[in-house]
């Protein structure tokens, strides 16, 4: 039979191997999600034309909601 000593120490270690395994697994979180996403669409047609699209909206030029989809 185990003594209790040694299934203390089996157990502890269990239990550094589980915390070890957390820690890997475990998602990252920026401080600043802003950061990691910024530069991300850099040079992307279709995102300029959304920025494009937005700011016309803003301006009061709803006729860019009528136009037809293009593919």
């Amino acid at each position: 039979m185990t003594s209790n000593s040694s299934l203390e120490e089996r157990l502890a270690a269990v239990e550094a191997a589980i915390t070890q395994i957390r820690e890997q697994i475990a998602p990252t979180q920026s401080m600043n999600g802003l950061r990691e996403i910024t530069g991300s669409f850099k040079d992307e047609p279709a995102f300029e034309e959304i920025l494009a699209l937005g700011q016309a909206i803003r301006r009061g030029d709803e006729s860019v909601l009528d136009a037809p989809e293009q593919e």
